[in-house]
């Protein structure tokens, strides 16, 4: 008879810190295992690599929360608080085919390769401007004054909203990162101030377009693509989410990593200054498996009984698969737990698979590349000014990354 297991806490501030061992324990014991998360929901978790994988692919698992088996009251605690009382629900994050490849198709133009790369000065252009506020001053957080406004401008940029106005939406963006750390409702209510913000610009930019990602789609619209006002808006609202809270975690969990490991770090700083490139792109990949700004992909909802590596999932189950789980699976990766900037074989899923694959990756992965280079180029003696168990880790259930990260180095 078998010896009787505990299952590991999930979910509490100590598991936050590190949650790799738990998620060890779940791969090997309880692959496809029923919690209930802090919300009261309960949800599968799946850990494996291989499951996972086709989990993300399966059209079985709806992106739609009405498949969810639950009353309104239960349904409202899995998304964004907020978007549904604001109609933001008609985003890419919530929807299925044909709806989710129609509303793909009109931003898809904006993340291509020749886009992305167009976009790369500005991108330089703010990374080094943002250095250059806290360079003198030898100390920086560098969550707070480099990895949270870098992507927050670049995709406001993007969007089209103007200069005068994107200190405000990156104050009501912070409010929503916070997950706890602000006050009650204060994230549904910076919900409702973004989707009526976005819903005015939209009506503005009809009479004056210009050539960002918002009078594309008002462009798109009058030709005779349907989208509606609350679509556009919920549209808006995602890539902003998206667009920046990724890129944050990708940099400030990427410049931790880094830290404590320096023998990687070194590598990458002396590959740095030979002008290689090599290193820098495997390194970005490496770091979005270690580490990744995703800790679990966003909700899916089993429109009918099927099966998750061999454990049986009734219609209207919630799903969420664990990519911080299955990016460390010693089935997939050798030496998973290892910190390897030069590895090649790793087709992780930091930014998903199948049909619903992080529309933004190319340029997150710009916006990474480019705050690494620069930070350990022109601040090479870059340090840590904390000692790790104290820093704090933002609470929230998808998302997975530091509130602070304190740094110390030659002022320049």
């Amino acid at each position: 008879m078998n010896a009787p297991y505990t299952v590991p806490e999930l979910f509490t501030w100590e598991f936050a810190v590190d949650p790799y061992p738990a998620y060890a324990w779940l791969r090997e014991h309880s692959p496809v295992h029923r919690t209930e998360l802090p919300s009261g929901v309960e949800a599968w978790l799946v850990t494996r690599y291989a499951d996972a994988r086709q989990a993300l692919a399966d059209g079985r698992l709806s992106k739609n929360p009405d498949h969810h088996a639950e009353d309104a009251h239960g349904k409202s605690k899995t998304g964004i608080p907020g978007e549904r009382s604001a109609n933001l629900m008609t985003h890419l994050l919530n929807i299925d085919p044909p709806d989710h490849t129609r509303l793909r198709r009109f931003v898809s133009k904006a993340f291509t390769p020749r886009r992305v790369a167009e976009f790369a000065p500005r991108v330089q252009e703010l990374t080094d401007g943002l250095i250059d506020r806290f360079a003198p001053r030898g100390e920086a957080d560098l969550i707070h004054d480099f990895a949270f406004p870098l992507p927050i401008y670049a995709i406001c940029d993007l969007l089209g909203v103007p200069h005068d106005d994107q200190d405000e939406l990156r104050d009501w963006a912070g409010m929503m990162i916070r997950h706890g750390g602000g006050p009650r409702g204060g994230v549904a209510r910076s919900v409702k101030k973004i989707r009526g913000y976005l819903a005015e610009l939209i009506r503005r930019k009809r009479n004056d377009l210009g050539d960002d990602l918002i009078s594309g789609l008002i462009r798109a619209s009058d030709h005779g693509e349907h989208l509606t006002e609350n679509e556009a808006a919920a549209m808006c609202f995602v890539l902003l989410l998206a667009g920046f809270e990724t890129t944050i975690n990708l940099i400030g969990n990427g410049v931790y990593a880094l830290l404590r490991n320096p023998e990687q770090r070194t590598r990458l700083q002396e590959s740095i200054k030979r002008g290689e490139q090599e290193l820098l792109d495997t390194g970005i990949e490496e770091l979005l498996r270690y580490d990744g700004p995703v800790e679990l992909a966003t909700w899916r909802f089993a429109t009918e009984s099927l099966a998750i590596g061999g454990q049986h999932i009734a219609a209207g189950d919630p799903v969420l698969v664990v990519l911080a789980a299955a990016d460390r699976d010693p089935a997939r990766f050798a030496e998973p737990d290892t910190l390897d900037l030069s590895r090649s074989d790793n087709p992780h899923l930091g930014y998903g698979h199948g049909i619903h694959y992080c529309l933004g990756a190319p340029l997150a992965r710009l916006e990474g590349r480019t705050a690494l280079e620069t930070l350990l180029r022109r601040l090479p003696d870059l340090r840590l000014a904390a000692d790790p168990a104290d820093l704090r880790w933002r609470g929230g259930l998808i998302m997975r990354g530091l509130r602070d990260l304190p740094v110390q180095f030659t002022a320049v």
